[in-house]
């Protein structure tokens, strides 16, 4: 999805919130972000000119926004949910509530932002929003929602008032939501979240308005997102620029350990437990998000926590010694950690990250003997052999880079491209391997069921890495069959092979729909009984229903012309058979 920010609506853009106003009329326009004071007069928004329910617009793209401040007697507590009629079960208010703060040893003075990561309780209803159900399929993986997680962007503010019992002012600002766009909503904080801690509830519902008149978050256009401020056309504006919305700072948090960064790709692909042990939740955060992205465009499929506190509801399931370890990469802050998951595998302490511009000293592989605490140096606490050589081609070029000050988005530039051609490389002969299990068009019988993929058979697949393997793409060295193998056995390859086969059955179906169009279908019906033609009436308005349900990718005109058959056939059919099947399902 193409956004070029967020743009800020006030009394200069629209009228109060009931009329449509410049989100409305102008959707292709370029998205800014402009900073401005809240309207003065928030109405109710009667009468909407997009049809759409009240929260709608909202829903697109938030689930709630909360408040979570700190009581001397409950600690802290969700102070502001708002819309009020968002539900939050008891566990997620606890989750909300601990991971929106920082741990006491952080030492966060002033304003931190940081995202957090938590599991939706059981038993709630997933909510799958249609107007983003009707996008999904057509976005990239790093860009889908997962149903089963809430992500929360935090703004805390801790600052000294002696006003105030504790002597400090503490508060944050939390932004939850199904979707993964971190340098989105961090950037909607940066504009709401200072004047919010000023104006308080009145400021926070406005903003709250704006935002459920945004247009549905679309692959590939350019969304126009009033917040908070004047609207105006050309670039006399203040306006912020975001190319993405999802992208983290690659190069800055990868800087500290760009030496191994090779080692790390290798320890993400294969699902490997991993915990970042980090002064702050900004750094620990920043850099899981990193990890994660770092294997992108290929979903990472197991869990993971950006920021992680020993009040977390999954805490004991996490740090358990009478299994082992699970694939979930952690960011944590707290000592504790530091003896709790000191039997974990692979951990990463991190200082703190330098401001662009300013290099930390490279960290060693140590031992994880060694990691006694979080006071240990920093470094890759491991064990592990890489199974690829590492390119010290991108390292000398990354090294040259920081020798001659390049700017930190041109580092990260040159790492992301590194870490997609190593991606890429790597899973094209899956891809290939995968397409070849795919049954011939010609197979595919209109008069039959669709036929089944072939089975993935693993040493099928490794004689063809002797001449389409990766070194058709990639000047490393290695033991790449040796990743594979392991690979086969992730979390990572079974997430990815079950989406692949689930697109390609689709597929499946919708070449047969396509197969049954051609077909004189009226033709048919006459050579047979009225039985059998009621019976293929009822089967294609399956076929039209779950072709709708799942999203099949089939042509619209091939949809048309299947209505069109359905018809023919029952016009055919005598009168009281003609009622029954128009009643029945749709046509």
């Amino acid at each position: 999805m193409a956004l070029r920010g967020l743009a800020g609506s006030g009394p200069g853009s629209r009228g109060p919130l009931g009329q449509a106003g410049a989100a409305d009329e102008e959707r292709e326009a370029p998205a800014v972000v402009a900073a401005g004071d809240a309207p003065e007069d928030v109405e109710e928004d009667e009468g909407r000119s997009r049809g759409l329910l009240r929260w709608d617009g909202f829903s697109a793209w938030l689930h709630c926004v909360c408040v979570v401040g700190f009581d001397l007697e409950l600690g802290q507590a969700v102070e502001v949910i708002y819309p009020q009629h968002s539900k939050l079960t008891d566990k997620e208010k606890t989750n909300i509530c601990y991971l929106s703060f920082p741990d006491s040893n952080s030492g966060c003075l002033g304003d931190t932002q940081f995202c957090f990561r938590f599991r939706q309780s059981s038993g709630r209803r997933v909510s799958l929003h249609c107007l983003l159900d009707q996008f999904e399929k057509d976005l990239p993986v790093y860009l889908k929602k997962d149903p089963a997680y809430f992500y929360g962007y935090v703004y805390f503010r801790q600052v000294r008032d002696k006003t105030l019992k504790r002597g400090y002012f503490q508060k944050s600002l939390v932004l939850i939501s199904k979707l993964p766009y971190i340098h989105f909503f961090h950037t909607v904080l940066k504009q709401i979240a200072p004047e919010y801690f000023e104006k308080n509830e009145p400021y926070l519902e406005a903003a709250c308005n704006d935002v459920d008149r945004w247009p549905a978050p679309m692959p590939g256009k350019t969304l126009h997102l009033p917040i908070m401020g004047v609207v105006m056309k050309g670039d006399t504006h203040i306006s912020v620029i975001l190319p993405t919305v999802h992208e983290v700072d690659l190069f800055r948090c990868f800087c500290p350990v760009f030496l191994h960064s090779q080692m790390l790709w290798e320890l993400v692909l294969l699902g490997e437990p991993l915990v970042v042990m980090a002064p702050s939740p900004s750094e620990s955060s920043e850099t899981v998000l990193a990890l994660v992205n770092c294997i992108s465009p290929l979903k990472y499929f197991s869990d993971f926590r950006p920021y992680f506190t020993i009040h977390d509801s999954e805490f004991k399931e996490y740090t358990t010694r009478t299994q082992a370890p699970p694939s979930v990469i952690l960011g944590v802050t707290n000592p504790f950690f530091a003896k709790t998951l000191q039997h974990w595998p692979h951990i990463i302490r991190i200082g703190d990250l330098k401001p662009a511009g300013e290099i930390p000293k490279q960290v060693k592989v140590k031992k994880l003997k060694n990691l006694k605490t979080l006071d240990s140096k920093p470094g890759v606490y491991t064990s592990y052999k890489p199974y690829l050589n590492r390119d010290e081609e991108i390292m000398k070029q990354l090294q040259k880079g920081v020798q001659q000050k390049r700017p930190s988005e041109a580092q990260s530039v040159i790492l992301r491209r590194y870490f997609l051609e190593l991606t890429q490389s790597f899973i094209i002969p899956l891809e290939r391997y995968v397409a070849s299990l795919m049954p011939l068009q010609k197979s595919i019988s209109p008069w039959k069921s669709p036929p089944q993929l072939r089975q993935f058979l693993p040493e099928e697949f490794m004689k063809t890495l002797e001449k389409t393997g990766p070194q058709l793409t990639s000047r490393i060295k290695g033991d790449w069959i040796g990743l594979y193998r392991h690979f086969l056995k992730s979390p990572n390859f079974d997430g990815w092979f079950k989406t692949r086969r689930k697109e390609m059955t689709q597929k499946l179906e919708a070449l047969h729909l396509e197969a049954l169009c051609e077909e004189d279908l009226l033709h048919w019906t006459q050579k047979h009984t009225e039985v059998e033609t009621v019976d293929l009436v009822l089967k294609l308005k399956n076929k039209l229903l779950q072709a709708d349900r799942e999203h099949l990718p089939v042509k619209p005109d091939t949809m048309e012309k299947l209505r069109t058959h359905i018809d023919a056939i029952i016009l055919a059919l005598p009168e009281d058979l003609q009622g029954i099947l128009l009643k029945t399902g749709m046509t």
